[in-house]
Formats: structure tokens, sequence, C-alpha cells
């Protein structure tokens, strides 16, 4: 039995890279597997598979490994880090957003990569306003431009060795930046099979690229919105790394940080060390998530 990652998915067919080499094999699923009410393969799972015609690189997924995490839409598992695209203007930055995102990332082991693009359009100190927004959460923060094709280069640093989405609302570049990585540094790996190809010209499906020096890159609809719901209020603090070292702190346990007397992290938010409008979007998302717990039996 051969093991591998699901490069993509159509019709009912996955397209299946071995392990430790370039071998694409075309996959159906097991049919035992579809009988005992088996998860569905999703671009990005870890599955064993048996090879059914090595000639034709044909094979059958036995099992998908346990997952790391996964996403419903777009549909993709595995996921090591997300790179969160912002410009600068054009569209303006949605930071309610880039907050979403943030603590999507920290509910299910991501990596986050905030990245501000379109650096050539800043004539209002833009760029400063961003950094100063997430500076204080320890994330990397990267600054691009197309016109700077170098700074390219320190972004696929950070690529290598992770498997890695980009997100952002529409218009922000990560079609641009994407192509940018897919041309100078995505591996060849040969022809993809016909019946996988059938697929290309209907709904865009979630596809994983393998970069030179290892990793993959997803290009995928989707990412663009995201709902936080599965997030409670009492949690929503622990999903703000600026907040971690000053909580304890607080004059009563249980303080939300919305209000209340002697709050440490009023105490940071008042001395400039935690951004305004970060706290203040905070403070929105934490009352929107206790209206709802609040609300949960009413019909």
């Amino acid at each position: 039995m051969s093991e591998g990652i699901i490069l993509k998915g159509v019709g009912g067919f996955y397209e299946v890279l071995e392990n430790g080499g370039d071998a694409l094999y075309t996959c159906k699923v097991r049919g035992i597997h579809r009988k005992e009410g088996g998860i569905t393969p999703l671009a990005g799972d870890r599955v064993t598979f048996e090879i059914i015609d090595e000639r034709k690189k044909e094979g059958r997924i036995d099992r998908i490994l346990e997952r790391r995490n996964y996403f419903i839409r777009p549909p993709v598992a595995n996921i090591d880090q997300l790179a969160i695209v912002m410009s600068v203007v054009s569209p303006s930055p949605d930071f309610m957003l880039v907050d979403k995102l943030l603590i999507t990332c920290i509910s299910k082991d991501i990596k986050p990569l905030i990245i501000i693009n379109k650096a050539d359009l800043d004539t209002d100190n833009g760029i400063e306003t961003i950094k100063k927004a997430y500076e204080n959460t320890g994330f990397t923060i990267l600054v691009l431009s197309k016109f700077f094709p170098d700074r390219y280069e320190n972004l696929y640093k950070h690529l290598i060795g992770n498997t890695t989405a980009f997100a952002g609302q529409s218009g922000v570049g990560k079609s641009t930046i994407l192509n940018a990585v897919l041309k100078n540094w995505v591996m060849e790996t040969g022809e993809v099979s016909e019946r996988i190809q059938r697929g290309k010209h209907t709904t865009r499906h979630v596809q994983l690229f393998r970069l030179n020096d290892g990793g993959y890159v997803l290009d995928t609809p989707g990412f663009s919105s995201f709902s936080v719901l599965e997030v409670g209020h009492q949690d929503l603090q622990n999903y703000y790394p600026e907040f971690s070292s000053k909580t304890e702190e607080c004059r009563f346990k249980g303080c939300s940080h919305t209000g209340e007397p002697d709050c440490a992290i009023r105490e940071l938010y008042n001395s400039g060390k935690i951004d305004e409008g970060r706290y203040n979007r905070y403070v929105e998302l934490y009352k929107e998530l206790k209206k709802i717990y609040d609300n949960r039996y009413r019909r």
C-alpha cells in the first residue's frame, strides 16, 4: 500500500501524488469506504492507496489518514499556513475580516502570515497603520507590490515546507501573488490525467501545487469571508495573542475586557499598547457572540 497526498478531486476522481516521488495517480475511492460511511476525500488529505495499473497510473484510495484540520468551504484539509492578504488601498483594508481570519487560524492550529499588498499605492502612511494594528500579535507581516518583484523572494521563504492557502477580500491582489508563485517556484509534475482534466472548464476546484523546495500552495475559490460563531464569547480573548500576558492581572476573574474596572487589557489599550481599532473590534465581536449566546434558547 502506498501513501500520498490528494492534489485535486473532480467528479469522483482524485489526483494523488505519491510520497517521496513525482508519480501522479488518478484514483477512485474504495467501494467499501463509501459503504461504511467514510468521509469524503478533500484536496490536502493524506491517504493510503493501492496502485491498480502502474502503466496507466491508476489507483484506488483505501484510507484517509487523520486530518490536522479541514474546511467545508472551500473543501480542503491539512492547511499549515494561511496567507491573509490586505491591500493598502483599492480596496481599503477590511480589518474585521482579517481579525476573523486570525481567530480561525488560531482555532484550527494554522500559522497566520499577514501580507500587506499594493505597497506602491501607499500615499497616506497606510502600511504603518496596518502594521501598528497587528505588530503586537507576534505574527509575521510582509509588504508586497507587483512593482517590487524582489519582495516575492521573501514571501517564498515563508512558503517553503508549508501547505499555504491565500485569503482576503476581493481585489486585494491574491491572484497576482499566487500567479507569481506558480510561475517561479512550482515544481513541474507532468500532465494531469484526462479524467481529472474533464472538470477544468466547469466549477473551479481546490488544487494544490507543489513548490520546488518543499511545501504546497493552494489555488482555491473561497477563503474570503468567515464566521466565528463556533467561538464562545467567554473564550474570545484566547484568540488575541496580545492579550495573553495580561489577562490574569485583571481584578475580576472572568473579566470580559469590555468595560470592567481594573481591567489589565483596558490598561494596555489606554496606554497605546493595543491598537485602538483592534480593541474596538474585539469588543464588537464579544458583544455579538454574547448576544447570540444569550438568545440561544429563544425562538
